[in-house]
């Protein structure tokens, strides 16, 4: 079984994981660049509102979205990243917030709901997407995972408030970690390698990190993430790994690093059916 798999649509591709569709109770997705109106290095499903490009043509990439996953933009719950690992927790009253009304909440990287019906979306252009879903207690959870949400653990803090609010055990939790930048292409400085050593015992450095020489390092998001939720309890045959990078397929994803910041936003979408 492939770890990604491209799907069509209405006119609209995205990638999905087997691993999830075989479960028939999630509707998921995360997002190409593709398929969308929006022009110029938006170009042209762009889901970001605050970098410059017209809302009303975002807006109609979330239409084109929800129609692809069969669901309204009505439904769909957007966080607001600022590389925390906080966490909201999803309720029938948050029903379009951030997408088709104001969000009254701020700093939140991770959703969880057991709502069936709410779409959970989170934002991207070369940061780790996570998803959770429980099949047993019917419960999701949907975190972005930069280099600090990762030193955060955001993917064992999900887990944990799984746990907590939905009784979720981490060995029922399928997982998968989705397109993000890779290895090759992430140079990280000093001060940043120095953080996920401090994480991370010392036998497992060389399987995260490679040292370039003068303080350079090339920092392997996917394999920080993987040993993180591994250690939080997830089974390594319920957890997929991306080998698609946003950095390496500038045609195909948004990286912020392959265009020095002159990009849109890529979403993750996640929801119990």
């Amino acid at each position: 079984m492939k770890t990604l798999e491209m799907r069509e649509n209405t006119g609209v591709p995205y990638l999905a994981f087997p691993l999830l569709e075989g479960t028939g109770m999630v509707i998921h997705a995360f997002s190409t660049r593709q398929g969308g109106v929006s022009q110029n290095e938006f170009a042209a499903m762009n889901f970001a509102s605050n970098r410059g490009d017209d809302p009303a043509l975002v807006q109609e990439n979330y239409r084109r979205m929800a129609v692809a996953l069969g669901v309204t933009p009505e439904q769909m719950v957007l966080s607001q990243q600022t590389h925390t690992t906080n966490l909201r927790v999803v309720s029938a009253e948050d029903a379009g917030k951030g997408v088709t009304r104001e969000r009254d909440y701020m700093d939140i990287d991770g959703l969880v709901t057991n709502v069936p019906g709410l779409v959970l979306v989170t934002s991207y252009a070369d940061c780790v997407p996570l998803y959770f879903v429980d099949p047993v207690n019917k419960a999701v959870g949907l975190s972005h995972s930069g280099w600090k949400g990762t030193v955060g653990r955001i993917g064992e803090v999900t887990i944990q408030k799984m746990q907590e609010l939905y009784g979720s055990d981490p060995g029922d939790i399928l997982a998968c970690i989705g397109p993000s930048i890779c290895r090759d292409c992430y140079e990280v400085s000093q001060d940043v390698a120095e953080k996920f050593q401090e994480i991370f015992p010392r036998a497992l450095w060389e399987r995260i990190m490679d040292d370039k020489g003068k303080g350079k390092y090339q920092l392997d998001l996917w394999e920080s993430n993987r040993l993180i939720l591994l250690e939080a309890g997830i089974l390594e045959e319920h957890l997929a790994v991306t080998d698609l990078c946003t950095c390496c397929n500038p045609e195909l994803l948004f990286s912020h690093r392959a265009t020095q910041g002159k990009r849109g936003n890529l979403a993750a979408f996640l929801g119990l059916r």
